[in-house]
């Protein structure tokens, strides 16, 4: 692509974007401009975007495209901002900074919506530059079992756990995901893990129960993969409040246990 010489160096850097949905209303708060990155090396088992995971897919764009498109609609998103999800954002950590980095100085909130399943200890510093622009992050809790997690996910939970308590030490602000699937991670004793995994935490902000729902089955179909929980019923929305109230009593445990 070519660009004009007003172009700052930053916009020479291009990522790899899946989509852009404009009015985002359950990607962080108020109404947000979301950015899908394009690839992901988790397989979990309900995924419902499995058009996300090929690294070489999507469409190369650069910072100033994607804030060109925030600004169309910029009145929008007066109480909301951009959310960067996927797939995975963290696999395109370099771009996903400066995308961020950019933001801020146009004073527009920045939110990670994230596994955070490629952090590694080794790139702290670059992770550093990451979180010091970063407003908050969602943060996708699979499964509290690291058995578990592997036959959810295709991936251990180590590196997750590490990245929680790396955005615990840059005070980063941290809203906990986890989506209830029934059989699957609904039980109590899962649901009270995340509880412990979580309560401790100085930065949670907040604590969001998705009940699992069959709404990517026809992605699955269209890309002739075989959908791994075929069969398998949506969950109710009042199960995923019950869910919700065992893992926030775990929380409360652990906190006064702490005291």
């Amino acid at each position: 692509m070519k660009l004009s010489p007003e172009h700052s160096m930053t916009e020479c850097k291009t990522g790899r974007i899946h989509s852009l949905e404009s009015f985002g209303t359950v990607d962080g708060p108020g109404i947000r401009f979301v950015v899908f990155f394009q690839g992901c090396p988790m397989r979990c088992q309900y995924c419902h975007n499995p058009d996300t995971w090929e690294v070489r897919a999507g469409t190369e764009m650069t910072v100033r495209e994607i804030l060109d498109m925030y600004d169309k609609n910029r009145h929008f998103y007066r109480n909301g901002g951009i959310t960067a999800t996927g797939g995975e954002p963290l696999l395109q950590l370099d771009f996903l900074t400066e995308l961020f980095t950019e933001a801020r100085k146009e004073g527009i909130h920045t939110c990670l919506d994230t596994s955070g399943i490629v952090y590694r200890k080794e790139r702290q510093e670059a992770y550093d530059r990451l979180f010091a622009v970063t407003d908050l992050v969602l943060l996708d809790i699979k499964h509290s079992n690291p058995e578990g997690h592997i036959s959810l996910t295709g991936q251990k939970q180590d590196h997750i756990l590490e990245f929680l308590h790396a955005l615990e030490q840059a005070n980063v602000p941290v809203i906990i995901r986890h989506v209830v699937v029934p059989g699957i991670t609904d039980g109590e004793t899962e649901l009270r893990g995340i509880g412990r995994l979580i309560g401790t935490l100085r930065n949670l902000k907040g604590l969001e129960v998705l009940p699992y729902h069959t709404m990517g089955v026809a992605k699955y179909e269209s890309l002739g993969i075989e959908y791994p929980l075929k069969g398998l019923e949506s969950m109710d929305k009042q199960e995923a409040k019950k869910a919700r109230e065992i893992i926030l009593d775990e929380i409360r445990r652990v906190r006064t246990k702490g005291l």
